[in-house]
């Protein structure tokens, strides 16, 4: 009488649910592929890229439009003297705050640096994302240096170094309704200084959902995006600094 083998049960449990050694599929390959928990990760960044490419031309295109107004009427501001009877020039010469707007420019570009470490530390965490959610592979989270912080702190005391050499302007006669061509000054770092001051609101954001620990993915495109417009507000500045110094 033949015999007959009892059939063999086979474990077919799904991985991530238990029974599998594949770690959970979360980190950002791009490719949808291991490393990549959200399918959508790398299209959302590609979409974040693209609005600050867009927010940064047309931010370009308004300091532009400042330049031009400014070298015009620094080469072609005359008005007709009539006690002197022929066109004088208008254009005052602005006594700059230069060692001030020195130290402004080191702690910006200091910034920029700490920024970046801050993009690094955080891309380094979400490459070992993965690994540490294998089982049985236990690794130690360091005690990282607070980039972000340091980076709005740097950014706040730029904005007080503004606002000291600002100080330093009215406090010589140069105010921002003086009628001549002057208030330049206060127009160009005027407007740098809002836009900083939207970028320090992105790394608030940004380090409040890091302490609330949101998804890896989120946190990175925050950090991501604003550190490309951060270098950007830097590089930014030192422009608007030649030009007044030496444009002027």
């Amino acid at each position: 009488m033949p015999l007959v083998s009892p059939p063999i049960a086979i474990d077919r449990r799904e991985s991530g649910r238990g029974g599998g050694v594949h770690p959970p599929e979360y980190g950002g390959g791009g490719e949808n592929g291991p490393g990549d928990g959200s399918p959508d990760y790398s299209r959302r960044l590609a979409r974040a890229r693209l609005a600050l490419t867009l927010g940064l031309v047309s931010i370009s295109m308004l300091f532009v439009t400042v330049t031009a107004v400014f070298v015009f009427l620094r080469h072609g501001a005359f008005v007709f003297d009539s006690h002197a009877g022929a066109y004088v020039r208008q254009w005052i010469q602005v006594d700059l705050p230069v060692r001030l707007l020195l130290v402004n420019t080191l702690v910006l570009l200091l910034s920029s640096v700490t920024m970046e470490m801050s993009r690094r530390t955080l891309a380094r965490e979400m490459a070992l994302a993965p690994v540490r959610a294998i089982p049985g592979i236990a690794l130690d989270r360091e005690r990282g240096v607070p980039w972000l912080a340091i980076t709005v702190t740097l950014g706040m005391c730029f904005l007080a170094g503004q606002w000291a050499a600002w100080q330093y302007l009215q406090a010589r006669g140069f105010h921002v309704s003086t009628r001549t061509p002057t208030p330049f000054f206060y127009v160009l770092t005027g407007a740098h200084a809002i836009h900083l001051a939207g970028g320090i609101i992105v790394l608030l954001y940004a380090g409040v959902i890091s302490l609330l620990r949101h998804a890896i993915e989120q946190r990175r495109i925050v950090t991501e995006i604003a550190s490309w417009y951060w270098h950007f507000m830097g590089a930014l500045w030192v422009y608007i600094f030649a030009l007044l110094q030496f444009g002027s």
